[in-house]
């Protein structure tokens, strides 16, 4: 993928971007080929280029706000572009709002403790029971045309999910796609709320469900398409497979993990608490993202051996609150970083610190481009067997270079102070 050459400013707001509509499939964004070297700065204080193209949609860097409340209305969207984010995934959108009812309070924190006592605690986990958009369809889309008319450069992709119903996907593709946004991402992965519409999850966990819906998708859309993917699954390459196979462009992973906060020890009802009692939710922040870079791996594994001449994307999700978290998700081979919870912590001026963060890395490493790195470390990561050996190679080779005398009767008059010196330490 070729770096576009652009400049990133830390202050992204300030930068011209260039305009990017990409036709139908056009895919520049393709997984990235084994790289035994770097290249190196040209210039020693050249800035490290941030900028991204992926499936031909061309981003200053590749900070993406993930689906969720970040993007859940046109005043803060505009805010993300403002601050400076890559690109911006809108808060699910359906045809029927009407059916998506959410309950308040619908999120619960998980805080580092010493013996039980969490209240001042760093935030390590957050769970929510907050379903898609609630607000009409109508309304969204009239909010997206009117953020991609006033930023026409800049990459608003729209999350879409349907129920299991032909004619209601395409009807859904077409109204979204009119307003001109530049890309949609498949909510394959809700993993609560409305799964007996066989929506969210309930289509991601089934591969059988997956390809038909994603043919559907696939024979209406005309801009490229993201599959979002579950966690809550034994093998996560299994659905990303069939995504690619059946049509879709990328692959973004990993939705919320389902989990059960807590149970208030005082009050004995879990969290977070509605009327008394809860439900199981999605679990998302800093604890997720060590699960989260194995999942990702494992996608990017398979996507290299089986789909390595294709130009598939690849877009990681899962704890990303600094730089050096976007920055292990991009060597695992992805091409974006969505933050989604991080930016309900921290603020969307978050974006900021990232790419500052990011480039430091990059500068530490004289990375001068993302596709640098991209991908560098996936070819170290193998079986336990395969452990097993190298440990065992490795042991047989350090004994056959040891130096010094082994035994007394190894000494020899002529080699005395040659013998000496190589048992030395300093």
């Amino acid at each position: 993928m070729a770096s576009l050459g652009l400049t990133t400013q830390i202050n992204t707001s300030a930068v011209e971007f260039p305009v990017a509509r990409p036709r139908r499939r056009q895919n520049c964004g393709g997984f990235s080929k084994n790289r035994v070297g770097f290249r190196v700065f040209a210039q020693a204080d050249a800035e490290p280029d941030l900028s991204v193209t992926v499936n031909g949609l061309n981003m200053p860097n590749p900070f993406v706000i993930g689906s969720g409340p970040p993007g859940t209305n046109y005043t803060v969207m505009k805010r993300a572009f403002d601050e400076g984010w890559g690109a911006v995934i809108a808060k699910t959108v359906s045809l029927d709002a009407a059916k998506v009812v959410n309950v308040t309070p619908r999120y619960a924190r998980l805080r580092a403790g010493v013996n039980g006592s969490a209240a001042k605690g760093q935030i390590i986990g957050w769970q929510n029971i907050e379903l898609i958009s609630d607000r009409p369809l109508e309304t969204m889309l009239k909010e997206f045309k009117q953020l991609k008319e006033e930023y026409p450069d800049r990459i608003l992709i729209a999350s879409i999910m349907e129920e299991y119903n032909k004619a209601a996907w395409e009807e859904l593709i077409d109204r979204v796609e009119q307003t001109g946004v530049d890309a949609l991402e498949i909510n394959f992965s809700c993993p609560h709320g409305m799964p007996e519409r066989k929506m969210g999850a309930a289509v991601g966990q089934d591969c059988a469900l997956l390809e038909e819906v994603c043919g559907w998708i696939n024979a209406k859309a005309t801009v490229p398409v993201w599959a979002k993917m579950t966690p809550n699954i034994t093998d996560i390459t299994e659905p990303a497979r069939v995504s690619l196979q059946a049509g879709c462009e990328g692959i973004a992973a990993i939705n919320t993990i389902m989990s059960v906060m807590g149970i208030n020890l005082d009050t004995l009802r879990p969290e977070p608490c509605v009327e008394g009692y809860s439900t199981p939710g999605g679990y998302s922040s800093k604890a997720v993202h060590p699960i989260a870079l194995a999942k990702v791996m494992s996608i990017a594994r398979m996507m290299k051996n089986e789909f390595g001449d294709k130009d598939y994307s690849l877009s990681a999700i899962g704890g990303v609150e600094t730089g050096g978290d976007a920055a292990e998700f991009i060597l695992l081979g992805a091409n974006t970083v969505q933050v989604c919870t991080g930016v309900m912590m921290h603020g969307y001026g978050l974006v900021k610190k990232l790419c500052s963060e990011l480039q430091d890395f990059m500068k530490k490493h004289n990375f001068s481009s993302i596709e640098d790195f991209r991908g560098a470390s996936l070819d170290y990561f193998t079986t336990h067997m395969d452990l097993v050996r190298r440990q065992q190679e490795a042991i047989r080779e350090r004994k056959a270079i040891k130096k010094g005398l082994q035994s007394d009767k190894d000494w020899t008059g002529d080699g005395f102070v040659k013998e000496t010196e190589s048992m030395v330490s300093n």
